[in-house]
């Protein structure tokens, strides 16, 4: 016992224990809504509410009733849940279909169970508290057995079990590492898998908040800075409910135009307009393809966003029309930061508008960054979001449909590496200091980049590439990794880090390709685009003064192995664009680890080294140096070598032979793959449509196909295609059953090609009943044509 009179300190009442917070204590006072609960407790105020009947919110305010209507990242509005009440003498209990929100009063603690009524998240000892200092913070109990995944951009393994981690967007140079924290991207959302069983819980506080999911003490928790403790809580049962739940919550990506799924280079920078021609004129002759260019900070006019440096660049509308006619789109980097100059127009305006973020006297904040001093747009304001909209009509004039956002943590050439966080950010007349909103700057940006030039394009689809971002980012931009290096560690890193951000929500994401700072060498640069063939987005980007890394800087044959799998990256287009639609309807990432589909396989619980694309395809890169072997886990089921057909029984670890040609590529049995042809870039249209069938033990399988114009919102209005193939394999019969689910877009190919592999036995097939002829190849390739 203490003996002196820290003893009784009048901030020690209720101090949760070994920490500088006070507990919530016991509640006073109970207000029940037909959907929300109202606590008014010892030390601050809770409110509980149901968005949904798999989705609960709970807010904490240590001064007076929760604030409910400030959240950035969600779009959701509460459902009209049915919700019933239990009464006991010390606790409360809310349900709805499937969840269970359980309240012991004295002190609060708050715990969840599920439709089955199995625990989910719970409180023990320790519950929610806050600090003198307006800090928050939460425990919940942990089990031995969870496993956790999310957070966003993080480095490390998949598993996020055992790590701390905080969010705090920023600009990170260094060389990332397994400890690198925070970078770019701040998704304070995660998954829990605890015995075959899922959950999620989203913590929506937009500044610095932490993370310690280290289950020594049996518990783990999250804190927050500023701002109240506000956290969503999502049943499962399973990870893919979970993560459509969340992304119900926080909206959905759009569908991009097709060109933003194709290869794309970059450098930092092509400094002139005849360098960007001798570029693309190389792809061209070369025959490798690509769909954009993209100009680094030296297109503009002394780094002035909305310029273009008239030397360097005279004529950009028509470079632009020139190179979109050879099917290459010019995507432009655009930073926040407005160079400080009275006689610049940009700069004018927004000192005229008062569309700059200020201190609380109404002095401008000015940091250095780029251009030197700069001014940084307040994206918190409507207002200020639509001039900056508005702006990018100097972009879309020329002809420009893509925007690359950078530094718009915001990044700041000075110690703190950002804005200083005294300054006041208007949010639309309820003021707050950019300590409390940092995280969200580059997410507004986002929005008001996104939104500006989807007006401006009247009615065809933007491609907007983001650096920094909170939850809800997916429903404006694609994100990178930022500056990562030319490192075999860091094409290591790329692949856990690709994956979770995947499960958080955004499903449009991949690293530079090759590496943005130090040398590539050209084995590196053949295994990273291996790699990035398969990741949802696909760019090679290269830093000043770093050797150059376009596919033919290294010779010939690393040159060829490069075109190899650029071309594959267009011959698997049908697949990844299949994928991305159901991304935007569903939130299910593209690029997936294992354990979203194996979710009860303690061999994919934290498998960092391979992933899946969709449901039902393995890709296992080689990330080392002079390695041309590798494990590789397979699942349970049987699995088929892309490249050599050659039958596999999981589950089971192998060993496949990987030359420098080869990236070790296995599909499911009993599963179908679409391709189309290589071609030059997506403006090029497609010819061939077709469905290569794995067979298996099961017997049948089917394929829903989907394709739209790629180019417009027309799909939002179910314009396009999309047909629905039943497989069916019985001895020496195939049978094909189709039907028709929608019509109202017609595609460019005008039948489907059919490969069958593993049905050595078929001789022949029926589509809809009627007989067709079929191609058998030496090796028993089974082939048939099917009408649109």
């Amino acid at each position: 016992m203490q003996d002196t009179s820290f003893a009784i300190h009048p901030g020690k009442e209720n101090q949760i224990e070994g920490t500088d917070y006070r507990d919530i204590g016991n509640v006073l006072s109970i207000e029940k809504g037909e959907t929300h609960l109202n606590l008014e407790c010892e030390n601050g105020f809770v409110t509980v509410l149901f968005y949904s009947d798999d989705a609960a919110r709970i807010v904490m305010n240590q001064k007076h009733s929760p604030v409910l209507d400030e959240s950035f990242a969600v779009i959701q509005t509460p459902e009209n849940v049915h919700v019933e009440y239990e009464e006991n003498e010390n606790s409360v209990i809310m349900k709805s279909g499937s969840l269970s929100v359980h309240f012991a009063l004295e002190p609060l603690r708050i715990s969840f169970t599920d439709a089955t009524g199995k625990p989910i998240v719970s409180e023990g000892e320790k519950g929610m508290g806050h600090s003198a200092a307006g800090e928050v913070i939460c425990f919940k109990n942990a089990d031995a057995d969870d496993h956790y995944y999310g957070f966003g951009e993080k480095t490390g393994f998949l598993d996020k079990s055992g790590e701390k981690m905080t969010m705090w967007n920023t600009d990170v140079y260094a060389p990332h590492n397994p400890e690198t924290d925070a970078l770019y991207q701040s998704i304070p959302f995660f998954m829990t898998l605890r015995n075959g069983r899922a959950h999620g819980l989203f913590f929506d506080n937009t500044g610095k908040t932490h993370f310690n999911m280290r289950k020594d003490q049996g518990t783990y928790f999250f804190s927050g800075e500023s701002g109240q403790l506000d956290y969503y809580v999502l049943a499962g049962p399973g990870m893919k409910e979970v993560l459509g739940n969340y992304t119900v919550l926080t909206g959905n990506m759009p569908l991009p135009p097709k060109w933003a799924l194709g290869y794309h280079q970059s450098r930092y920078s092509y400094e002139t307009e005849s360098e960007v021609r001798e570029l693309v004129n190389s792809f061209l002759e070369k025959e490798i393809p690509v769909d954009a260019i993209y100009l680094d900070i030296h297109y503009m006019d002394g780094y002035r966003v909305f310029t273009f440096d008239e030397d360097r660049f005279p004529d950009p509308k028509k470079l632009i029309a020139d190179l979109k006619e050879k099917g290459v789109r010019v995507v432009p980097i655009v930073d926040p930061g407005v160079k400080k100059d009275p006689e610049y127009l940009a700069y004018q305006e927004g000192i005229r508008e008062g569309h700059f973020c200020k201190y609380i006297d109404g002095a401008i904040y000015h940091g250095d960054v780029w251009p030197g001093s700069s001014a940084f747009p307040d994206f918190t304001s409507d207002a200020v979001r639509d001039w900056w909209g508005n702006k990018h009509t100097f972009y879309t004039d020329l002809g420009v449909e893509g925007i690359w956002n950078d530094m718009n943590e915001p990044a700041v050439f000075n110690e703190t590496k950002t804005m200083d966080i005294a300054v006041m950010h208007d949010n639309n007349g309820n003021p707050k200091t950019h300590r409390e909103l940092h995280n969200i700057y580059g997410l507004k940006m986002g929005e008001a980049t996104y939104e500006g030039m989807k007006k401006n394009l009247g009615g065809k689809r933007t491609f907007l590439l983001t650096r920094a971002g909170f939850a809800g980012v997916q429903r404006y931009g694609s994100v990178w990794t930022g500056d990562n290096r030319s490192f075999w560690e860091h094409l290591q890193l790329a692949i856990p880090m690709c994956m979770n951000l995947g499960m958080s929500g955004v499903p449009f994401t991949g690293p530079d390709v090759g590496g943005f700072a130090h040398d590539a060498n050209g084995q590196l640069l053949a295994r990273w685009t291996q790699f990035g063939t398969f990741t949802p987005y696909f760019r090679n980007h290269s830093a000043i003064g770093t050797v150059r890394q376009e596919p033919w800087s290294f010779g010939e044959e690393v040159e060829a192995n490069v075109k190899k799998y650029i071309d594959l990256r267009y011959i698997w287009m049908p697949q990844l664009y299949k994928l991305f639609r159901d991304a935007s309807v569903t939130g299910l990432p593209v690029m997936r680890p294992l354990v979203l589909e194996y979710p009860e396989d303690k061999n994919t619980f934290n498998l960092s080294d391979q992933f899946m694309v969709g449901d039902n395809v393995i890709i296992a890169p080689i990330t080392a140096p002079d390695m041309f072997h590798r494990a590789v886990y397979l699942p349970e089921g049987k699995w088929v070598n892309y490249w050599t057909k050659e039958n596999l029984q999981g589950p089971k670890h192998i060993l496949t032979e990987a030359d420098i040609q080869t990236l070790p590529i296995f599909v499911k049995a009993d599963s179908v793959v679409a391709h189309g042809s290589p071609k030059q870039s997506t403006a090029v249209e497609e010819l061939e449509y077709q469905l290569h069938v794995y067979t298996g033990d099961k017997g049948e399988t089917s394929y829903t196909l989907y394709e739209d114009d790629g180019e417009t919102f027309g799909y939002e209005k179910n314009e396009a295609f999309e047909k629905y193939v039943q497989f069916s394999y019985d001895r020496d019969m195939l049978t094909v059953t189709t039907e028709q689910i929608n019509q109202t877009y017609t595609p460019s190919w005008d039948g489907i090609t059919v490969y069958l592999y593993g049905a050595g036995e078929v001789t022949a097939a029926t589509v809809d009943g009627n007989r067709v002829e079929t191609e058998i190849s030496a090796d028993g390739v089974v082939k048939l044509r099917i009408r649109r």
